[in-house]
């Protein structure tokens, strides 16, 4: 009879056990996954994954940034779960200079960089001296560099890529004078430059359309496609893995091509 009540209460114990781990893993399953993206085309396409996440069952919830670090930064502090704003070279090159491991989990879209002017209807009417403005953060002003040497504005030293920077710059023929400027101010500057190569989101928030207000734009297969990160101890989670299902489902394409009409364009 004892060793019946033993062999119960060791029953009773593992039954305790298994159900408070099938509890909990439930209960993180039924947690809204917090996703990190900037303002703009990023939010409305998660709004709409949202959306259609809420019918299969999965809770997100949306927080927006206006700038290019917080994003990172609260990703990595574990205050939200993904994020989705930012190409890779973006990413290593955050991850190097703050110390941090944020990964990749999969592609996004793709946010064609263009050149916009108030004052010159092509890059071919710049003067000696006229003022371009740029994004300051690593990866995007190389981004911006690349671009304005496709446009024969400038020449980059051969072999830069993506590690481009104005110290790179080895023939600039019409002495361009380069604005330097926090991604989300280079929109504003339009009044006090000749040209500005603008992130198409932060274009878009400013109220240009990157199709028909650019005055140059990097072809539709520009190699900068955006993608969701993560952390590692959160890169397997079972929500992510949805997320990246919605995102990259016919409905939410079919949304982004039809709302942004080639501004922004799926990259899966």
């Amino acid at each position: 009879m004892k060793k019946l009540h033993v062999l119960l209460l060791s029953l009773v114990l593992i039954l305790a056990v298994l159900t408070g781990c099938t509890a909990k893993s439930a209960s993180k399953n039924e947690q809204a996954l917090k996703v990190g993206v900037t303002a703009g085309p990023h939010e409305q396409i998660v709004e709409k994954v949202k959306e259609l996440a809420e019918k299969q069952g999965l809770k997100i919830e949306i927080v927006t940034f206006n700038d290019y670090v917080q994003p990172n930064v609260q990703l990595f502090d574990k205050k939200i779960d993904v994020n989705i704003y930012q190409h890779e070279p973006y990413l290593n090159k955050f991850n190097s200079d703050k110390n941090m491991n944020l990964v990749k989990i999969a592609p996004t879209v793709n946010f064609p960089m263009g050149v916009y002017s108030n004052k010159i209807k092509s890059l071919n009417e710049l003067k000696n001296g006229d003022k371009i403005a740029l994004p300051n953060d690593p990866t995007n002003e190389a981004r911006a560099l690349i671009l304005l040497q496709s446009a024969n504005v400038i020449k980059l030293k051969d072999g830069v890529g993506i590690n481009a920077t104005l110290k790179d710059v080895v023939e600039n023929p019409k002495n361009i004078k380069f604005v330097e400027l926090e991604a989300a101010m280079v929109p504003r500057s339009l009044p006090d430059v000749t040209a500005a190569a603008i992130n198409t989101n932060y274009a878009m928030e400013a109220g240009l359309n990157p199709v028909k207000d650019s005055i140059f734009i990097e072809p539709k297969d520009s190699p900068w496609v955006n993608i969701i990160a993560a952390r590692p101890d959160n890169k397997d989670d079972e929500r992510i893995k949805k997320l990246v299902e919605i995102y990259h489902s016919d409905e939410v394409k079919k949304f982004i091509e039809e709302t942004f009409q080639g501004s922004v364009i799926p990259g899966f």
